[in-house]
């Protein structure tokens, strides 16, 4: 079953980040036939060149779009959807790196269960280097528990999804929303009636720590949640009570000071 695998890189990427996320999906169990990159705007002279030197000595194997302008994930990924060649497409963020047989497992799951339109996985959340994990995110496995827990909480690991091109362009393909692009297509295909479910265990090492904690507070991300959770109301996908909830929750998370933050997403929120 061929593939593609769907990354999108900008400016403030680390050149050993890069690096590494490219290593560990070129040096998997079973390969992906391209590895579609998207510059989503100019890249630093390191990162241009870790990405030249890769496609020179792999040859064939990368489709490089490049964005004249930084137009945000959502924008980017929606360009590299439909810029991949396959119908199995695998997500992967430029800065995390995957198990050796990530993508074997996960091509043997959707060639078992051909109803299923995507398929994720828990992640290792890491700090420094894979083996100092300090948490692990589970996510539900079945699809009535995807679509259950949705309701309150993003119930898949962005970078560890492989998905049915033609199930992401059905729902309307990936949508600038700030921080929730990924979020705001999962609850479009469940609405839609697509199949979503999770591989119970981790496929994707993801670089976490406090750096990670102080994105996710903030006035900025308390705004861009409500936003969220109205779209839901108004897709009938949640109720008003639930929404109430789900707003009160999320802005207590994000406007508590840093450390506490960090506590909460370790505590209540990670395996």
């Amino acid at each position: 079953m061929k593939f593609s695998v769907l990354c999108s890189v900008y400016f403030k990427e680390k050149p050993e980040y890069l690096k590494g996320a490219i290593d560990s999906i070129i040096n998997q169990t079973v390969k992906p036939s391209e590895i579609v990159l998207v510059k989503d705007g100019k890249l630093t002279k390191e990162l241009d060149k870790i990405i030249n030197d890769y496609d020179t000595s792999n040859y064939g194997l990368f489709k490089i779009i490049t964005l004249e302008k930084n137009v945000g994930l959502g924008e980017a990924l929606r360009i590299g959807v439909n810029s991949c060649s396959n119908e199995i497409i695998a997500r992967m963020d430029t800065d995390d790196i995957c198990v050796p047989d990530r993508f074997e497992k996960q091509i043997k799951f959707l060639a078992k269960h051909p109803e299923v339109d995507l398929v994720g996985s828990y992640i290792s959340e890491f700090e420094d280097n894979i083996n100092n994990i300090i948490a692990l995110r589970k996510v539900p496995v079945t699809v009535e528990e995807v679509n259950a827990f949705a309701k309150a909480r993003n119930p898949l690991n962005h970078m560890t999804v492989m998905y049915k091109k033609s199930s992401i362009i059905s729902v309307g393909n990936y949508k600038s929303f700030l921080w929730n692009e990924d979020y705001y297509l999962w609850v479009r295909l469940i609405n839609n009636n697509k199949k979503i479910m999770n591989i119970p265990e981790p496929l994707v090492y993801a670089r976490a720590g406090s750096e990670m904690y102080q994105r996710r507070g903030g006035l900025k991300y308390v705004k861009n949640e409500v936003r969220l959770q109205k779209e839901f109301l108004n897709m009938g996908f949640i109720s008003l009570p639930k929404f109430i909830s789900n707003v009160t929750k999320r802005t207590i998370v994000r406007v508590v000071p840093n450390n506490l933050r960090s506590y909460i997403y370790r505590k209540f929120l990670r395996g």
